[in-house]
C-alpha cells in the first residue's frame, strides 16, 4: 500500500509563555496530538476559530517549526531529516497577504524566479524560459516582469506569490489564508486557477481557511481543528451534509446567507474562547457544547472512526458511553 504524501503521527508542540517578568511561565499547548493523511492529489482543508493551532500546525508541516513531539513524515521520509533545500523543493507556502510576502524593491521577474537561482536551477537562459511558462502558467503576462508589486493590484500580486512557490514544481503546497485578503470578486479567480493548477501540475494541497464557502469549493477533505485537536476530519460533501461534532454543526451554523431577513447567524457559541494556558478539563469544547454531559467534563473523547477514514472526538457517538445519538435529537 502506498505511503500517503503527507502525514503526521501524533504530533505536538508547545510554547513557554509568561505575562511578565516575575510572573511564572506557563505552557501553552498549541497543537495537541494531531494526526492526518494527506493523500496525493488531495486538498485538505483545516477550519477552526483563530487561536487554535491552524497556522502552528502548517509551519511546523513546512518544516519551519519543530514539533514539540510526535512526527511528520513527507513520502514516508521524516521531515526533520530532510535537508533544509530539499524540503523547500518539495514543499512551498502561499501566504495570506500577497503584498506583505513580496519584496517590494524586487521587480516581478526578480521575485519569481529567486527560487531558482537559490537553488542554482538552469543557466540564465534556462531560467528566463522557466520564468515565462510559469507567468503564462498563472496568467500573468510578460509585460509585468519589470513591474514591482506595488504597481499590481491584489489579485495580480497573488498570482505571482503563486508562480514562486510553483516554478520549482513542489509536490505539496501550504495555503494559508490565499484568498482573504482579496476582494470578493477576485477570490473566485484565484481558487480556480489554484484548481486549475493542481490539475495541471498534479499539485497537493493544505488549505487553512476561515471560508467555509471557499473550503467547500476547493476541498475534498476536512479537518476542523478545536484548541489544537483535529476534533472531527471526513470528505468534503459528507461534512456539509452529515457533520457529527458538536463544534462542525456551530461551526457551519455560523455561515452567513444572502436572505437578509435572517440576519447575523448565532452559532450558539458563546463570544468567550477557552484559555489556551488552561483549557477545560475533559473534552475541551464541553463548556460550550449544547449537548454536554457529566462525562464530558470528566473525561477526553477518543478518536470514533467513521466510514472512509473519518473520523469524530465525541463522547456523543461512543458506544461505551450512557449516551446515544437520540439525546442529541433531543
Amino acid at each position: 500500500m502506498t505511503a500517503p504524501l503527507l502525514q503526521s503521527n501524533d504530533v505536538s508542540r508547545q510554547f513557554t509563555v509568561g505575562s511578565g517578568l516575575f510572573s511564572k511561565k506557563q505552557t501553552l499547548m498549541a497543537v495537541n496530538g494531531v494526526s492526518l493523511n494527506v493523500e496525493k492529489g488531495d486538498v485538505l482543508a483545516l477550519v477552526g476559530e483563530s487561536g487554535c493551532g491552524k497556522s502552528t500546525l502548517a509551519l511546523m508541516l513546512l518544516g519551519l517549526l519543530p514539533a514539540s513531539s510526535g512526527t511528520i513524515l513527507l513520502n514516508g521520509q521524516p521531515v526533520s531529516s530532510i535537508p533544509r533545500l530539499e524540503l523547500a523543493r518539495r514543499v512551498q507556502p502561499i501566504f495570506q497577504d500577497p503584498y506583505s510576502s513580496l519584496n517590494p524593491r524586487k521587480t516581478i521577474g526578480d521575485i519569481i524566479s529567486l527560487p531558482l537561482r537559490v537553488h542554482n536551477i538552469g543557466a540564465p537562459e534556462e531560467r528566463q524560459g522557466m520564468l515565462e511558462a510559469i507567468m503564462d502558467l498563472v496568467g500573468l503576462p510578460k509585460r509585468y516582469v519589470t513591474n514591482y508589486p506595488n504597481q499590481l493590484s491584489g489579485g495580480q500580486r497573488q498570482r505571482v506569490a503563486i508562480a514562486r512557490a510553483l516554478i520549482m514544481r513542489p509536490e505539496l503546497v501550504i495555503c494559508d489564508e490565499p484568498t482573504s485578503a482579496l476582494d470578493v470578486s477576485v477570490q473566485s479567480q484565484i481558487l480556480n486557477l489554484l484548481m486549475d493548477l493542481r490539475e495541471e501540475l498534479g499539485l497537493t494541497y493544505v488549505l487553512i481557511s476561515h471560508n467555509l464557502a471557499v473550503v467547500e469549493h476547493i476541498a475534498t477533505r476536512v479537518a476542523v481543528m478545536y484548541l489544537g485537536r483535529i476534533v472531527e476530519e471526513r470528505e468534503t460533501d459528507a461534512l456539509f451534509t452529515t457533520a457529527e461534532h458538536p463544534y462542525t454543526h456551530a461551526l457551519l451554523a455560523s455561515v452567513l446567507t444572502p436572505e437578509p431577513r435572517l440576519g447575523i447567524p448565532d452559532s450558539q457559541l458563546g463570544i468567550e474562547f477557552p484559555n489556551p494556558i488552561d483549557p477545560p478539563s475533559g473534552c475541551t469544547f464541553h463548556p460550550r457544547c449544547p449537548h454536554a454531559t457529566d462525562a464530558c467534563g470528566i473525561r477526553a473523547p477518543r478518536q470514533i472512526p467513521r466510514e472512509d477514514g473519518a473520523f469524530v472526538e465525541c463522547h456523543i457517538y461512543d458506544d461505551d458511553e450512557a449516551v446515544t445519538l437520540k439525546s442529541v435529537a433531543a
